[in-house]
Protein backbone atom coordinates (compact mmCIF):
# COMPACT_ATOMS: atom_id res chain seq x y z
CA UNK A 1 0.00 0.00 0.00
CA UNK A 2 1.04 3.40 -0.72
CA UNK A 3 1.17 5.20 2.92
CA UNK A 4 -1.37 8.39 3.24
CA UNK A 5 0.06 11.52 3.34
CA UNK A 6 -0.64 13.97 6.27
CA UNK A 7 -1.29 17.70 5.10
CA UNK A 8 1.88 19.32 6.32
CA UNK A 9 1.66 23.24 7.48
CA UNK A 10 2.90 24.84 4.41
CA UNK A 11 0.02 23.40 2.51
CA UNK A 12 -2.33 25.62 4.14
CA UNK A 13 -0.40 29.05 3.07
CA UNK A 14 0.12 27.49 -0.63
CA UNK A 15 -3.50 28.85 -0.98
CA UNK A 16 -3.61 31.99 -3.27
CA UNK A 17 -4.40 35.44 -2.93
CA UNK A 18 -7.34 36.93 -5.52
CA UNK A 19 -7.84 40.17 -5.79
CA UNK A 20 -8.17 43.45 -8.21
CA UNK A 21 -9.76 41.57 -10.81
CA UNK A 22 -11.41 43.61 -13.82
CA UNK A 23 -13.64 41.50 -16.39
CA UNK A 24 -13.02 43.41 -20.36
CA UNK A 25 -15.93 44.99 -22.20
CA UNK A 26 -17.02 42.21 -24.34
CA UNK A 27 -16.59 39.74 -21.21
CA UNK A 28 -13.29 37.26 -23.33
CA UNK A 29 -11.00 38.19 -20.41
CA UNK A 30 -10.63 38.35 -16.52
CA UNK A 31 -8.14 40.16 -15.17
CA UNK A 32 -6.68 39.68 -11.37
CA UNK A 33 -4.25 39.72 -9.41
CA UNK A 34 -2.58 36.70 -7.76
CA UNK A 35 0.47 35.41 -6.12
CA UNK A 36 0.43 32.43 -8.10
CA UNK A 37 3.86 32.68 -9.07
CA UNK A 38 4.89 33.66 -5.65
CA UNK A 39 5.18 37.37 -5.75
CA UNK A 40 2.04 39.10 -6.53
CA UNK A 41 1.52 39.95 -10.64
CA UNK A 42 -1.42 40.83 -12.70
CA UNK A 43 -3.11 36.76 -14.34
CA UNK A 44 -5.39 36.55 -16.95
CA UNK A 45 -7.82 34.27 -18.21
CA UNK A 46 -9.23 34.02 -21.45
CA UNK A 47 -12.83 33.08 -20.97
CA UNK A 48 -15.20 31.40 -21.51
CA UNK A 49 -11.94 28.96 -20.43
CA UNK A 50 -10.48 28.92 -17.46
CA UNK A 51 -6.68 28.40 -17.66
CA UNK A 52 -4.48 31.37 -15.94
CA UNK A 53 -2.09 32.76 -17.41
CA UNK A 54 0.36 34.95 -16.30
CA UNK A 55 0.00 38.50 -17.82
CA UNK A 56 2.11 40.81 -16.29
CA UNK A 57 5.75 40.39 -15.39
CA UNK A 58 6.30 42.58 -12.73
CA UNK A 59 6.62 41.08 -9.78
CA UNK A 60 5.24 43.99 -7.55
CA UNK A 61 1.59 44.62 -5.56
CA UNK A 62 -1.06 45.78 -7.57
CA UNK A 63 -3.91 47.99 -6.30
CA UNK A 64 -6.13 48.17 -9.06
CA UNK A 65 -6.58 47.31 -12.89
CA UNK A 66 -8.37 49.28 -15.53
CA UNK A 67 -9.10 47.99 -19.13
CA UNK A 68 -9.29 49.64 -22.06
CA UNK A 69 -12.82 49.28 -23.28
CA UNK A 70 -11.74 49.36 -27.09
CA UNK A 71 -8.97 46.76 -25.66
CA UNK A 72 -5.60 48.33 -26.98
CA UNK A 73 -4.08 47.84 -23.40
CA UNK A 74 -4.83 47.46 -19.54
CA UNK A 75 -3.40 50.12 -16.91
CA UNK A 76 -2.25 48.75 -13.36
CA UNK A 77 -1.06 50.67 -10.22
CA UNK A 78 1.78 48.97 -8.73
CA UNK A 79 3.90 49.67 -5.44
CA UNK A 80 7.30 48.65 -4.87
CA UNK A 81 7.99 46.03 -1.84
CA UNK A 82 4.85 46.88 -0.33
CA UNK A 83 5.67 50.41 0.17
CA UNK A 84 2.05 51.14 -1.14
CA UNK A 85 3.51 54.14 -3.35
CA UNK A 86 1.66 53.61 -6.17
CA UNK A 87 2.58 54.46 -10.01
CA UNK A 88 0.47 54.09 -12.68
CA UNK A 89 1.93 51.68 -15.74
CA UNK A 90 0.12 50.33 -19.27
CA UNK A 91 0.63 46.81 -20.58
CA UNK A 92 -0.82 45.56 -23.96
CA UNK A 93 -3.92 43.80 -24.46
CA UNK A 94 -2.39 40.51 -24.53
CA UNK A 95 0.26 40.87 -21.99
CA UNK A 96 3.69 41.83 -21.26
CA UNK A 97 6.37 44.03 -18.98
CA UNK A 98 4.78 47.23 -17.77
CA UNK A 99 5.57 50.47 -19.13
CA UNK A 100 6.04 53.40 -16.70
CA UNK A 101 2.64 55.90 -17.77
CA UNK A 102 1.66 58.21 -14.55
CA UNK A 103 4.83 58.60 -12.14
CA UNK A 104 6.79 60.94 -10.57
CA UNK A 105 9.48 60.74 -6.99
CA UNK A 106 9.50 57.71 -5.34
CA UNK A 107 7.26 59.06 -2.57
CA UNK A 108 4.66 60.23 -4.99
CA UNK A 109 1.42 58.05 -5.30
CA UNK A 110 -0.61 57.72 -7.88
CA UNK A 111 -4.31 56.13 -8.12
CA UNK A 112 -6.28 54.45 -11.19
CA UNK A 113 -9.70 55.90 -10.92
CA UNK A 114 -11.23 54.87 -13.93
CA UNK A 115 -11.03 55.29 -17.78
CA UNK A 116 -13.67 56.99 -19.74
CA UNK A 117 -16.10 55.01 -22.15
CA UNK A 118 -14.43 55.62 -24.92
CA UNK A 119 -11.03 54.87 -23.20
CA UNK A 120 -8.95 57.72 -24.04
CA UNK A 121 -8.96 59.50 -20.79
CA UNK A 122 -7.64 58.42 -17.46
CA UNK A 123 -8.62 59.82 -14.53
CA UNK A 124 -6.40 59.58 -11.39
CA UNK A 125 -5.61 60.72 -7.93
CA UNK A 126 -2.16 61.71 -6.69
CA UNK A 127 -0.38 62.90 -3.92
CA UNK A 128 2.01 64.26 -6.59
CA UNK A 129 2.02 68.56 -5.11
CA UNK A 130 -0.33 68.06 -2.52
CA UNK A 131 0.62 65.07 0.12
CA UNK A 132 -1.57 65.87 2.39
CA UNK A 133 -5.18 66.56 0.52
CA UNK A 134 -4.52 64.57 -2.80
CA UNK A 135 -5.18 66.17 -6.14
CA UNK A 136 -7.38 64.87 -9.13
CA UNK A 137 -6.07 64.51 -12.79
CA UNK A 138 -7.64 63.53 -16.29
CA UNK A 139 -4.93 62.43 -18.76
CA UNK A 140 -6.08 62.41 -22.50
CA UNK A 141 -4.58 59.51 -24.37
CA UNK A 142 -4.46 61.84 -27.74
CA UNK A 143 -2.71 64.92 -26.47
CA UNK A 144 -1.26 63.65 -23.64
CA UNK A 145 -2.38 66.63 -21.97
CA UNK A 146 -3.18 66.25 -18.23
CA UNK A 147 -5.64 68.55 -16.65
CA UNK A 148 -5.96 69.16 -13.04
CA UNK A 149 -9.90 68.80 -12.16
CA UNK A 150 -9.66 69.26 -8.60
CA UNK A 151 -7.22 70.44 -5.75
CA UNK A 152 -7.73 68.54 -1.84
CA UNK A 153 -7.96 70.83 0.63
CA UNK A 154 -9.14 70.39 4.28
CA UNK A 155 -9.10 66.43 4.12
CA UNK A 156 -7.50 64.04 1.59
CA UNK A 157 -10.05 63.90 -1.12
CA UNK A 158 -10.68 61.26 -4.43
CA UNK A 159 -12.71 60.96 -7.61
CA UNK A 160 -15.39 58.48 -6.49
CA UNK A 161 -16.68 57.92 -10.03
CA UNK A 162 -17.31 60.34 -13.41
CA UNK A 163 -20.49 61.04 -15.08
CA UNK A 164 -21.43 58.77 -18.55
CA UNK A 165 -21.07 62.00 -20.71
CA UNK A 166 -18.31 63.33 -18.33
CA UNK A 167 -19.99 66.55 -17.29
CA UNK A 168 -19.91 65.32 -13.56
CA UNK A 169 -17.63 64.06 -11.18
CA UNK A 170 -18.30 62.90 -7.88
CA UNK A 171 -15.85 63.23 -5.08
CA UNK A 172 -15.13 61.77 -1.55
CA UNK A 173 -13.28 63.37 1.12
CA UNK A 174 -11.98 61.78 4.27
CA UNK A 175 -12.12 63.54 7.73
CA UNK A 176 -12.06 59.77 9.47
CA UNK A 177 -12.92 56.60 8.53
CA UNK A 178 -16.54 57.59 10.16
CA UNK A 179 -16.58 60.79 8.53
CA UNK A 180 -16.92 60.82 4.58
CA UNK A 181 -18.50 63.80 2.97
CA UNK A 182 -19.17 62.93 -1.07
CA UNK A 183 -19.73 65.88 -3.42
CA UNK A 184 -20.65 66.16 -7.36
CA UNK A 185 -18.88 68.73 -9.05
CA UNK A 186 -21.40 70.46 -11.30
CA UNK A 187 -19.68 72.92 -13.77
CA UNK A 188 -16.87 73.83 -11.16
CA UNK A 189 -19.78 73.93 -8.05
CA UNK A 190 -19.23 71.79 -5.46
CA UNK A 191 -22.97 70.64 -4.11
CA UNK A 192 -23.14 67.82 -1.16
CA UNK A 193 -24.91 64.96 -1.89
CA UNK A 194 -26.06 64.85 1.66
CA UNK A 195 -28.36 67.56 3.25
CA UNK A 196 -25.90 68.14 5.99
CA UNK A 197 -22.11 67.94 5.72
CA UNK A 198 -21.49 69.05 9.50
CA UNK A 199 -22.51 66.11 10.99
CA UNK A 200 -20.74 63.52 11.12
CA UNK A 201 -21.47 60.35 8.77
CA UNK A 202 -20.07 58.73 6.15
CA UNK A 203 -21.17 59.12 2.30
CA UNK A 204 -19.29 56.68 -1.17
CA UNK A 205 -19.74 54.43 -2.98
CA UNK A 206 -21.64 57.05 -6.05
CA UNK A 207 -22.52 55.15 -9.29
CA UNK A 208 -24.18 57.00 -11.92
CA UNK A 209 -27.51 55.45 -13.59
CA UNK A 210 -27.55 58.28 -15.99
CA UNK A 211 -26.46 61.48 -16.52
CA UNK A 212 -28.92 62.89 -13.54
CA UNK A 213 -29.11 60.44 -11.04
CA UNK A 214 -26.62 58.88 -8.60
CA UNK A 215 -26.71 56.19 -6.75
CA UNK A 216 -24.44 56.21 -3.30
CA UNK A 217 -23.87 54.66 0.08
CA UNK A 218 -24.56 56.80 3.19
CA UNK A 219 -25.17 56.20 6.95
CA UNK A 220 -26.78 60.17 7.27
CA UNK A 221 -28.87 60.43 9.81
CA UNK A 222 -29.37 56.69 10.46
CA UNK A 223 -27.10 53.59 12.65
CA UNK A 224 -27.11 51.41 9.17
CA UNK A 225 -25.86 52.60 5.73
CA UNK A 226 -28.68 52.17 3.21
CA UNK A 227 -29.01 53.24 -0.27
CA UNK A 228 -29.65 57.09 -1.35
CA UNK A 229 -30.70 58.55 -4.23
CA UNK A 230 -29.32 62.12 -5.55
CA UNK A 231 -31.09 63.86 -8.62
CA UNK A 232 -28.66 66.28 -10.04
CA UNK A 233 -31.58 68.34 -12.11
CA UNK A 234 -33.37 69.04 -8.88
CA UNK A 235 -30.23 68.91 -6.22
CA UNK A 236 -32.62 66.89 -3.71
CA UNK A 237 -31.49 63.70 -1.57
CA UNK A 238 -33.75 60.54 -1.04
CA UNK A 239 -33.43 57.35 0.52
CA UNK A 240 -34.47 54.49 -1.38
CA UNK A 241 -33.14 51.65 0.08
CA UNK A 242 -32.69 50.67 3.75
CA UNK A 243 -32.33 47.68 5.68
CA UNK A 244 -33.35 47.22 9.79
CA UNK A 245 -30.00 45.76 10.67
CA UNK A 246 -27.15 45.42 7.80
CA UNK A 247 -25.39 47.97 6.63
CA UNK A 248 -24.63 48.31 2.78
CA UNK A 249 -21.01 48.18 1.62
CA UNK A 250 -21.24 47.91 -1.86
CA UNK A 251 -23.43 48.67 -4.87
CA UNK A 252 -23.15 48.16 -8.38
CA UNK A 253 -25.20 49.31 -11.52
CA UNK A 254 -26.92 47.69 -13.76
CA UNK A 255 -27.61 49.48 -17.24
CA UNK A 256 -29.05 46.48 -19.03
CA UNK A 257 -31.95 45.81 -16.66
CA UNK A 258 -32.20 49.10 -14.20
CA UNK A 259 -31.22 47.13 -11.21
CA UNK A 260 -28.58 47.70 -8.32
CA UNK A 261 -26.97 44.75 -7.01
CA UNK A 262 -26.66 45.42 -3.65
CA UNK A 263 -24.07 44.00 -1.41
CA UNK A 264 -24.78 44.13 2.85
CA UNK A 265 -22.99 43.20 5.74
CA UNK A 266 -24.08 41.94 9.24
CA UNK A 267 -21.53 41.37 11.39
CA UNK A 268 -19.38 38.33 10.51
CA UNK A 269 -21.09 37.98 6.94
CA UNK A 270 -21.93 39.33 3.59
CA UNK A 271 -25.80 38.71 1.62
CA UNK A 272 -26.33 40.15 -1.58
CA UNK A 273 -29.40 41.59 -3.06
CA UNK A 274 -31.04 42.68 -6.47
CA UNK A 275 -33.01 46.36 -6.22
CA UNK A 276 -35.06 47.17 -9.10
CA UNK A 277 -35.01 50.89 -9.16
CA UNK A 278 -38.20 51.63 -10.96
CA UNK A 279 -40.62 48.89 -9.80
CA UNK A 280 -38.89 48.94 -6.11
CA UNK A 281 -38.61 45.15 -5.97
CA UNK A 282 -35.60 43.64 -3.32
CA UNK A 283 -34.69 40.32 -4.23
CA UNK A 284 -32.21 38.15 -1.86
CA UNK A 285 -29.58 36.27 -3.89
CA UNK A 286 -27.93 32.83 -2.37
CA UNK A 287 -24.34 33.13 -2.93
CA UNK A 288 -21.20 30.78 -2.93
CA UNK A 289 -19.56 32.69 -0.32
CA UNK A 290 -20.01 34.51 2.91
CA UNK A 291 -17.92 37.67 2.06
CA UNK A 292 -18.50 39.01 -0.82
CA UNK A 293 -14.82 40.97 -1.90
CA UNK A 294 -15.19 42.68 -5.11
CA UNK A 295 -18.20 42.43 -7.23
CA UNK A 296 -18.73 43.94 -10.97
CA UNK A 297 -21.96 43.88 -13.77
CA UNK A 298 -20.74 43.06 -17.46
CA UNK A 299 -22.51 45.17 -19.85
CA UNK A 300 -24.73 42.04 -20.23
CA UNK A 301 -25.94 42.00 -16.86
CA UNK A 302 -23.74 39.05 -16.07
CA UNK A 303 -22.32 39.84 -12.49
CA UNK A 304 -18.79 38.44 -11.61
CA UNK A 305 -17.45 37.83 -7.78
CA UNK A 306 -15.24 37.63 -5.86
CA UNK A 307 -15.27 36.14 -2.31
CA UNK A 308 -14.33 33.32 0.00
CA UNK A 309 -15.60 32.14 2.89
CA UNK A 310 -13.82 30.64 6.64
CA UNK A 311 -12.84 27.41 4.91
CA UNK A 312 -12.59 28.07 1.39
CA UNK A 313 -9.95 30.33 0.31
CA UNK A 314 -10.92 33.20 -2.28
CA UNK A 315 -12.61 32.37 -5.81
CA UNK A 316 -13.97 34.10 -8.30
CA UNK A 317 -17.74 33.32 -9.42
CA UNK A 318 -19.93 34.50 -12.76
CA UNK A 319 -23.58 34.63 -12.38
CA UNK A 320 -25.36 34.14 -15.65
CA UNK A 321 -29.30 33.63 -16.01
CA UNK A 322 -29.35 33.10 -12.03
CA UNK A 323 -27.05 30.58 -11.89
CA UNK A 324 -23.28 30.45 -10.35
CA UNK A 325 -19.90 29.50 -12.51
CA UNK A 326 -17.10 29.20 -10.62
CA UNK A 327 -14.69 30.31 -12.65
CA UNK A 328 -11.30 29.77 -10.31
CA UNK A 329 -10.43 26.82 -8.33
CA UNK A 330 -8.59 28.09 -5.57
CA UNK A 331 -7.80 25.32 -2.38
CA UNK A 332 -5.66 23.93 0.03
CA UNK A 333 -4.18 20.94 -1.73
CA UNK A 334 -4.51 17.76 -0.11
CA UNK A 335 -6.86 18.70 2.55
CA UNK A 336 -10.46 17.71 2.26
CA UNK A 337 -13.05 19.82 2.93
CA UNK A 338 -14.29 17.74 5.88
CA UNK A 339 -10.60 18.41 7.40
CA UNK A 340 -10.94 21.77 7.33
CA UNK A 341 -13.04 23.93 10.08
CA UNK A 342 -15.91 26.21 10.15
CA UNK A 343 -16.38 29.08 12.85
CA UNK A 344 -18.85 29.01 15.52
CA UNK A 345 -20.44 32.53 16.16
CA UNK A 346 -20.55 33.35 20.05
CA UNK A 347 -21.28 36.53 21.35
CA UNK A 348 -20.65 36.91 25.43
CA UNK A 349 -20.79 40.60 27.37
CA UNK A 350 -18.02 42.97 27.98
CA UNK A 351 -17.09 44.82 31.05
CA UNK A 352 -20.41 47.60 30.78
CA UNK A 353 -22.78 44.83 29.65
CA UNK A 354 -22.49 45.78 25.69
CA UNK A 355 -23.07 42.40 23.52
CA UNK A 356 -19.65 41.25 21.45
CA UNK A 357 -19.89 38.99 18.82
CA UNK A 358 -16.45 36.83 18.11
CA UNK A 359 -15.47 33.92 15.96
CA UNK A 360 -14.84 30.71 18.04
CA UNK A 361 -12.52 28.00 15.62
CA UNK A 362 -12.44 24.65 17.60
CA UNK A 363 -10.41 22.26 16.13
CA UNK A 364 -11.66 18.37 15.45
CA UNK A 365 -11.43 16.45 18.73
CA UNK A 366 -8.90 13.98 17.75
CA UNK A 367 -6.84 16.58 16.73
CA UNK A 368 -7.43 19.06 19.77
CA UNK A 369 -4.23 19.83 20.99
CA UNK A 370 -5.80 21.88 24.36
CA UNK A 371 -4.06 25.17 23.60
CA UNK A 372 -6.23 28.14 22.47
CA UNK A 373 -4.98 31.43 20.13
CA UNK A 374 -6.72 34.70 21.09
CA UNK A 375 -6.42 37.19 17.96
CA UNK A 376 -7.37 40.68 18.47
CA UNK A 377 -8.36 41.96 14.70
CA UNK A 378 -6.30 44.89 12.86
CA UNK A 379 -8.07 48.16 11.52
CA UNK A 380 -8.87 48.90 14.43
CA UNK A 381 -12.45 50.09 12.28
CA UNK A 382 -12.73 46.68 10.59
CA UNK A 383 -13.99 42.85 11.97
CA UNK A 384 -12.90 39.61 11.53
CA UNK A 385 -15.28 38.07 9.38
CA UNK A 386 -16.11 34.60 7.67
CA UNK A 387 -12.58 35.16 5.43
CA UNK A 388 -10.31 32.49 4.82
CA UNK A 389 -7.08 32.77 6.84
CA UNK A 390 -4.46 30.23 6.18
CA UNK A 391 -3.12 30.77 9.63
CA UNK A 392 -7.22 30.06 11.26
CA UNK A 393 -6.94 26.66 9.20
CA UNK A 394 -3.74 25.57 9.90
CA UNK A 395 -3.64 26.52 14.19
CA UNK A 396 -7.50 24.42 14.09
CA UNK A 397 -5.36 21.39 11.83
CA UNK A 398 -2.72 21.42 14.09
CA UNK A 399 -5.20 21.50 17.43
CA UNK A 400 -4.99 25.02 18.87
CA UNK A 401 -8.49 26.69 19.09
CA UNK A 402 -8.66 30.20 17.79
CA UNK A 403 -11.14 33.24 19.31
CA UNK A 404 -11.45 36.03 17.39
CA UNK A 405 -13.68 39.07 18.78
CA UNK A 406 -14.69 42.06 17.11
CA UNK A 407 -14.69 44.46 20.19
CA UNK A 408 -15.93 48.23 19.87
CA UNK A 409 -14.66 49.44 17.02
CA UNK A 410 -15.68 46.84 14.52
CA UNK A 411 -17.57 47.25 11.28
CA UNK A 412 -20.80 45.49 10.70
CA UNK A 413 -22.66 46.67 13.74
CA UNK A 414 -23.92 49.72 13.16
CA UNK A 415 -22.61 53.51 12.67
CA UNK A 416 -22.42 54.12 16.59
CA UNK A 417 -20.51 51.08 17.63
CA UNK A 418 -17.77 51.63 15.01
CA UNK A 419 -17.00 55.51 16.48
CA UNK A 420 -16.53 53.53 20.07
CA UNK A 421 -12.81 53.28 19.12
CA UNK A 422 -11.94 56.33 17.88
CA UNK A 423 -9.78 58.24 20.58
CA UNK A 424 -10.15 55.28 22.90
CA UNK A 425 -7.69 52.82 21.28
CA UNK A 426 -6.55 51.46 24.60
CA UNK A 427 -9.16 51.43 27.34
CA UNK A 428 -13.00 50.28 25.67
CA UNK A 429 -11.48 47.80 23.09
CA UNK A 430 -8.99 46.33 25.78
CA UNK A 431 -11.21 45.77 27.88
CA UNK A 432 -13.53 44.17 25.48
CA UNK A 433 -11.01 41.81 24.78
CA UNK A 434 -10.18 41.36 28.56
CA UNK A 435 -13.81 40.52 28.93
CA UNK A 436 -13.55 37.66 26.14
CA UNK A 437 -9.92 36.49 27.77
CA UNK A 438 -12.72 35.86 30.77
CA UNK A 439 -15.57 34.30 28.84
CA UNK A 440 -12.67 31.40 27.58
CA UNK A 441 -11.64 30.57 31.07
CA UNK A 442 -15.24 30.40 32.45
CA UNK A 443 -16.21 28.42 29.59
CA UNK A 444 -13.55 26.39 30.18
CA UNK A 445 -12.34 26.25 26.92
CA UNK A 446 -8.83 27.53 28.12
CA UNK A 447 -7.30 28.64 30.79
CA UNK A 448 -3.97 31.25 31.81
CA UNK A 449 -1.48 28.46 30.76
CA UNK A 450 -2.51 27.94 27.71
CA UNK A 451 -3.35 31.08 25.89
CA UNK A 452 -1.49 32.29 23.02
CA UNK A 453 -1.92 36.18 21.97
CA UNK A 454 -1.33 36.88 18.87
CA UNK A 455 -2.30 39.89 16.55
CA UNK A 456 -1.46 41.86 13.05
CA UNK A 457 -1.61 45.84 12.71
CA UNK A 458 -4.14 47.12 15.34
CA UNK A 459 -4.40 43.29 16.70
CA UNK A 460 -0.51 43.45 16.92
CA UNK A 461 -0.88 47.02 18.91
CA UNK A 462 -3.48 45.25 21.31
CA UNK A 463 -1.56 42.20 21.41
CA UNK A 464 1.67 44.43 23.06
CA UNK A 465 -0.91 46.29 25.14
CA UNK A 466 -2.68 43.37 26.71
CA UNK A 467 0.64 41.58 27.08
CA UNK A 468 2.02 44.91 29.19
CA UNK A 469 -1.47 45.20 31.17
CA UNK A 470 -2.59 41.50 31.43
CA UNK A 471 0.56 39.42 31.13
CA UNK A 472 -0.82 36.72 33.70
CA UNK A 473 -3.24 35.96 31.52
CA UNK A 474 -1.38 34.89 28.92
CA UNK A 475 1.44 31.89 28.05
CA UNK A 476 3.21 33.94 25.43
CA UNK A 477 2.69 36.95 22.74
CA UNK A 478 3.15 37.37 19.01
CA UNK A 479 3.15 41.00 17.60
CA UNK A 480 2.93 41.36 13.74
CA UNK A 481 3.61 45.18 12.71
CA UNK A 482 1.85 46.42 15.59
CA UNK A 483 2.46 50.39 16.77
CA UNK A 484 4.34 49.95 19.90
CA UNK A 485 3.83 54.31 20.79
CA UNK A 486 0.59 56.31 19.91
CA UNK A 487 2.84 59.37 19.88
CA UNK A 488 5.58 58.17 17.35
CA UNK A 489 2.99 56.22 15.12
CA UNK A 490 0.74 59.30 14.69
CA UNK A 491 4.09 61.69 13.71
CA UNK A 492 4.97 58.54 10.74
CA UNK A 493 1.69 58.05 9.50
CA UNK A 494 1.52 58.56 5.85
CA UNK A 495 1.39 62.13 4.97
CA UNK A 496 -2.27 61.60 3.28
CA UNK A 497 -3.85 59.61 6.59
CA UNK A 498 -2.52 62.64 8.56
CA UNK A 499 -5.39 64.63 8.77
CA UNK A 500 -8.07 62.02 9.82
CA UNK A 501 -5.33 60.99 12.89
CA UNK A 502 -7.32 63.85 15.04
CA UNK A 503 -10.76 62.39 15.23
CA UNK A 504 -9.15 58.55 14.81
CA UNK A 505 -6.72 58.78 17.39
CA UNK A 506 -6.48 62.04 19.10
CA UNK A 507 -3.54 65.09 19.48
CA UNK A 508 -0.36 63.98 21.00
CA UNK A 509 0.02 67.10 22.94
CA UNK A 510 -3.90 67.70 23.71
CA UNK A 511 -4.22 64.34 24.74
CA UNK A 512 -0.87 63.55 26.00
CA UNK A 513 -1.83 61.57 29.17
CA UNK A 514 -3.89 59.09 27.12
CA UNK A 515 -1.60 58.73 24.73
CA UNK A 516 1.05 57.67 27.01
CA UNK A 517 -1.57 55.11 29.09
CA UNK A 518 -2.81 53.81 25.79
CA UNK A 519 1.22 52.93 24.31
CA UNK A 520 2.32 49.30 24.97
CA UNK A 521 6.13 50.85 25.57
CA UNK A 522 4.27 52.28 28.96
CA UNK A 523 4.48 49.06 30.03
CA UNK A 524 7.57 47.55 29.27
CA UNK A 525 8.15 46.47 33.23
CA UNK A 526 5.16 44.50 32.74
CA UNK A 527 6.01 42.31 29.75
CA UNK A 528 7.23 39.58 30.89
CA UNK A 529 6.11 36.24 28.83
CA UNK A 530 8.30 35.25 25.79
CA UNK A 531 7.47 36.89 22.18
CA UNK A 532 8.01 37.32 18.79
CA UNK A 533 7.55 40.45 16.87
CA UNK A 534 7.23 40.85 12.85
CA UNK A 535 8.02 43.63 10.74
CA UNK A 536 8.02 44.84 6.89
CA UNK A 537 10.97 46.86 6.58
CA UNK A 538 9.13 49.12 3.78
CA UNK A 539 6.04 49.35 6.14
CA UNK A 540 4.40 52.73 5.57
CA UNK A 541 1.52 52.42 8.04
CA UNK A 542 3.79 51.22 10.82
CA UNK A 543 7.00 52.28 10.24
CA UNK A 544 10.04 49.91 11.01
CA UNK A 545 10.90 52.46 14.08
CA UNK A 546 7.49 51.31 15.70
CA UNK A 547 8.75 47.60 16.11
CA UNK A 548 12.33 48.70 16.57
CA UNK A 549 11.73 50.37 19.32
CA UNK A 550 10.16 47.80 21.72
CA UNK A 551 12.49 45.04 20.96
CA UNK A 552 15.63 47.45 21.44
CA UNK A 553 13.75 48.54 24.85
CA UNK A 554 12.53 44.69 25.71
CA UNK A 555 16.12 43.33 25.32
CA UNK A 556 17.40 46.27 27.23
CA UNK A 557 15.67 44.88 30.17
CA UNK A 558 16.88 41.52 29.31
CA UNK A 559 13.43 40.03 27.72
CA UNK A 560 13.18 37.04 25.50
CA UNK A 561 12.31 38.62 22.40
CA UNK A 562 12.49 37.12 18.69
CA UNK A 563 12.74 39.54 16.25
CA UNK A 564 11.89 38.86 12.50
CA UNK A 565 12.40 42.40 9.91
CA UNK A 566 11.17 40.95 5.86
CA UNK A 567 13.37 43.74 4.18
CA UNK A 568 11.09 43.34 1.18
CA UNK A 569 7.85 43.78 2.48
CA UNK A 570 5.17 46.50 4.09
CA UNK A 571 2.13 45.97 5.83
CA UNK A 572 1.56 42.26 4.74
CA UNK A 573 2.91 40.09 2.40
CA UNK A 574 3.52 40.47 -1.16
CA UNK A 575 5.91 37.43 -1.37
CA UNK A 576 4.56 34.12 -1.42
CA UNK A 577 7.54 32.30 0.31
CA UNK A 578 7.71 35.53 3.02
CA UNK A 579 4.55 34.74 3.94
CA UNK A 580 5.10 31.13 4.87
CA UNK A 581 8.08 32.13 6.60
CA UNK A 582 6.59 34.09 8.50
CA UNK A 583 3.74 32.15 9.97
CA UNK A 584 6.08 28.80 9.87
CA UNK A 585 8.00 30.89 12.38
CA UNK A 586 4.65 31.81 14.17
CA UNK A 587 3.81 27.94 14.66
CA UNK A 588 7.26 26.96 15.59
CA UNK A 589 7.46 29.67 18.36
CA UNK A 590 3.54 28.65 19.53
CA UNK A 591 4.60 25.13 19.82
CA UNK A 592 8.03 25.92 21.59
CA UNK A 593 6.43 27.49 24.55
CA UNK A 594 3.90 24.88 25.65
CA UNK A 595 4.23 23.13 28.50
Amino acid sequence: MVPMNQPTVEQFFRTFALTNFEVSKDEKKLFFTSNMSGKMNIWAMDLPGTFPYLFSQYDESCGGIQTDPEGRHVFAQFDKDGDENYHIYTLPYEGGIPKPFITGKSEDKFFLSETSEDGNRVYYNTSEGNPSFLNTYVHDLGTGKKTLLHEGEEAATTLSTVSPEEKTFVYTSAFANTYVISFVDIDGEKVDLTPNREEVHVSGGAVYANEDHIYFITNYDSEYAYVALFDIKTRSFKPVLTFEDEGVSTIKWDKKEGLLYVVTEKGVQDYLYSFDVSTEKLEAIDTPVDVVAQIQVAASGNVYVLGMSASKPANMFKRENGAWEQLTNNRVLGVSPEEMVEPGVVTYKSFDDMEIEALLFKPHEENDNGYTVFWPHGGPQAAERKFYRSLFQCLAYEGYTVFAPNFRGSTGYGSEFVKLVEQDWGEGPRLDCMAGVDWLFDQGITSKEKLFLVGGSYGGYMALLLHGRHADSFKAVIDIFGPSDLTTFVGSVPPHWKPMMERWLGDPERDKERFIKDSPITYLDDMVKPMLVIQGAKDPRVVKEESDQIVAKLREIGREVEYIVLEDEGHGFSKKDNEIYVYTSCLEFLDQHQD
